[in-house]
């Protein structure tokens, strides 16, 4: 008897088969705090397994990896896709001082093809033992007539926990602080609009050769997000003074910088305390501008930006390292200027609904 969910477009046994291709990667992720296994209509985690904290917060993110997904569509190489979701969700919880806990996840698709949908989450899930999150459930659905057959998107949430009076935020930081930048691994997963406008505009297409880049332009540019999650727990650990932390994503340098610091408070990031790697450099110049012009899209090399008391700032710099992570000092707190309101002076307050302190880079990229 034909299946009429099948006549619509909806393969319920090829989902079935995506599940049991991902289940051996998703249930390596699974620690004691997991109750239940794959398949269940919801996650469960016992709280009891993080150990004993006074005052508990939990803290939460969601995200997806937006139009970076063209890429891996193009070239047919779904198996990064995943490190960046978990990049862009897990690390912005332990920006607040938070420990992941656990992950869902949710792709929809225009037609499941099994081998992808495993491969998209074996990536989630490799990416989550790496930062130590357990990946407890996820969703895949299946939109025919929707999403044209082989289009699918893909976004995520996370929880962790934090002590109440270890959060970390701009109401730490202090004057004389030091910024200390860990480096990126590339463009991450923001400003992929500007990529492919700056490639089409070059008649360049995803799966062309591109001497610039120096390789297929959806191979080059699909380096995956850097998890800082576990060196940033490690330097916390420590106890090392760090203030705040801000995830240089969407919004580019300053603006997310700003978020994490007090109203009164400014920074000037030096532009020459870094070289831009040359993926930045090869599109802007395909693009035909600076790459001080992208400052504010591109987290051109600056993945992670630490607050920490000056006495720390080489410790800091010294476990980044460690852990295979480039990192340099960018700038120095200081009291905000009574021009830093100003726009014109090159000054960026806040961003995202935060107004914060003030910041603006200065000197000439090497």
């Amino acid at each position: 008897m034909t299946d009429p969910y099948a006549s619509a477009g909806v393969d319920t046994e090829a989902g079935d088969r995506a599940v049991e291709l991902m289940k051996a990667a998703v249930s390596r992720t699974h620690g004691p705090g997991v109750l239940g296994g794959v398949g269940g209509f919801a996650g469960l985690f016992d709280l009891s397994a993080v150990g004993s904290y006074r005052k508990p917060l939990l803290a939460t993110s969601t995200d997806g990896v937006g139009t970076k997904i063209a890429l891996a569509q193009a070239i047919d190489k779904h198996d990064t896709i995943g490190q960046d979701l978990v990049g862009m969700v897990v690390d912005d919880i332990v920006v607040v001082g938070a420990k992941p806990l656990f992950m869902t996840d949710y792709i929809a698709v225009g037609r499941v093809v099994p081998e992808r949908i495993a491969d998209i989450v074996r990536g989630v899930a490799e990416a989550c033992e790496a930062t130590g999150t357990a990946l407890v459930g996820g969703e895949t659905a299946e939109h025919p007539g929707v999403m044209e057959p082989d289009d699918y998107d893909i976004a995520g949430a996370a929880v962790g926990v934090v002590e109440a009076d270890a959060v970390l935020g701009a109401e730490r930081v202090a004057d004389g602080d030091v910024v200390v930048a860990m480096a990126s691994s590339g463009l991450h997963s923001n400003g992929f609009s500007l990529v492919r406008h700056v490639l089409a505009e070059r008649g360049i297409g995803l799966t062309d050769r591109v001497d610039e880049l120096g390789g297929v332009a959806a191979e080059v540019l699909l380096e995956p997000t850097r998890l800082y999650t576990l060196p940033l727990l490690g330097m916390l650990e420590r106890g090392l003074g760090i203030r705040s932390i801000s995830h240089v994503t969407g919004g580019g340098i300053a603006a997310n910088l700003a978020r994490v610091l007090p109203q009164h408070l400014a920074v000037e990031v030096d532009r020459t305390a870094w070289a831009v790697p040359e993926v930045f450099r090869a599109l802007a110049g395909l693009g035909g501008f600076g790459v001080e012009q992208a400052e504010g899209t591109w987290n051109l090399g600056l993945g992670m930006l630490v607050v920490v008391d000056a006495a720390d700032a080489d410790a800091v710099v010294a476990a980044s390292e460690r852990a295979g992570i480039p990192a340099f000092p960018v700038g120095r707190v200081q009291a905000a200027p009574a021009e830093a309101v100003l726009v014109e002076g090159g000054w960026i307050r806040g961003a995202k609904g935060v107004d914060g302190g003030a910041v603006r880079l200065v000197g000439a990229f090497r």
